[in-house]
């Protein structure tokens, strides 16, 4: 004869909690997060920057500033992909300015050398990604240190085929990448083909984060001792990471011949923005924490404010000196709001954690032990 028992509903996972309430309530929630509150700053900047100078608000302005953007956008999207996992990635300047002094001199003229020399970029972008990801995993050399060496030593090699000089001059097929664009777009006139690839990387990083390689880069980031006790390929991961930083600094740098021409200080600093951009997008530093498309916009939010401290009159000079300040405020304000966005998840599963069997009535009525195969304590 068995005992009736009485069977205790399972709490919600508090993850559903999140997603209940209307379109505006979500959003808002969104809105409160570091990732998402960029957006909102980019609005806000936008709102500014269109005051200042009404004119920047028409489409065709507005479309213009995208594709300037893109190069750094793009570039903050593959740094996000190192940091993300708890890496750092200081040699995609040198990567960027790699990338554009060898279109410029090897394509030239010849616009037959176009594809090919395209195809050498990239398996050159892979290389590069590819002795980061080693040095860093198998090596164990930290990659702050293994990126600052491979950014030397490309800028040293670009200093002495170039003399640090201006060299090379491709053909303006090749360099219509960067500055051409869709004629007769309605509203907007021209579409700017950077504008084109921003979209196309951003939708192909977006579907590569919901993919398990995005779900256990995040993991590893989170907690690498965890994912590899999980079974996870750690030197493998992070290598793939550094491929992705390595190719969005080619691509950045192929749009940016076109852009910026050819010269060895383009692509100078471009790490540091775009690290500037991950964490003003709410990347932690450390890993595990940030959403890809907010390291976009982060892009997006740092060029705005440029442009409206260009507009009020503050000296270009002053550049360095506030994406200084961005980075130690961004990085101190997500940190928190990430530990306090802990927190409250932590405290919704307490609240609706299962109660335990001491507090419940019908554990003073069953004292039995557990039977072989049971963890109820219950008869069956």
């Amino acid at each position: 004869m068995t005992a009736s028992t009485t069977q205790v509903p399972k709490a919600p996972k508090a993850e559903l909690t999140l997603e209940r309430g209307s379109f505006a309530g979500r959003a808002a929630r969104a809105a409160a997060t570091p990732g998402g509150g960029v957006f909102v700053l980019v609005i806000v900047l936008l709102v500014l920057v269109i005051a200042s100078t009404p004119s920047f608000g028409e489409p065709p302005q507005l479309i213009r500033f995208v594709g300037r953007t893109a190069p750094i956008a793009i570039a903050a999207i593959g740094q996000y992909f190192v940091i993300v996992s708890g890496e750092f990635d200081l040699s995609m300047g040198a990567v960027v300015t790699t990338q554009v002094v060898m279109a410029g001199n090897l394509i030239g003229q010849d616009e037959d050398k176009i594809l090919p020399v395209m195809a050498l970029m990239v398996l050159v972008g892979i290389a590069i990604g590819v002795v980061n990801g080693l040095a860093t995993t198998l090596l164990r050399v930290p990659s702050f240190i293994v990126t600052l060496g491979t950014m030397l030593a490309l800028s040293g090699l670009v200093f002495y085929l170039t003399g640090g000089a201006a060299t090379g001059n491709p053909a303006d097929s090749f360099r219509e990448i960067g500055r051409g664009g869709l004629d007769g777009v309605p509203i907007i006139d021209l579409l700017p083909y950077p504008a084109i690839i921003l979209a196309v990387v951003c939708v192909g990083a977006a579907w590569l984060m919901r993919r398990p390689f995005g779900r256990t880069l995040v993991a590893s980031g989170d907690n690498p001792e965890a994912a590899r006790l999980a079974g996870t390929t750690l030197w493998l991961l992070k290598t793939r990471a550094f491929v992705l930083s390595s190719l969005s600094a080619t691509i950045a740098g192929i749009i940016l011949v076109g852009y910026a021409g050819v010269h060895p200080s383009v692509g100078r600093g471009y790490e540091f923005t775009a690290i500037t951009a991950v964490v003003l997008g709410g990347v932690v530093l450390g890993g595990g924490r940030g959403w890809v498309l907010s390291a976009a916009a982060g892009a997006f939010a740092l060029e705005l404010l440029f442009t409206l401290l260009n507009f009020r009159g503050v000296e270009s000079t002053w550049r360095d000196t506030v994406q200084g300040l961005i980075i130690i405020v961004a990085v101190a304000l997500s940190g928190r709001a990430w530990q306090g966005g802990l927190r409250d998840r932590l405290t919704r599963s307490r609240r609706t954690a299962p109660t335990t069997l001491q507090s419940r009535p019908e554990a003073a009525d069953h004292t039995t032990s557990p039977t072989p195969g049971s963890t109820t304590g219950e008869d069956r």
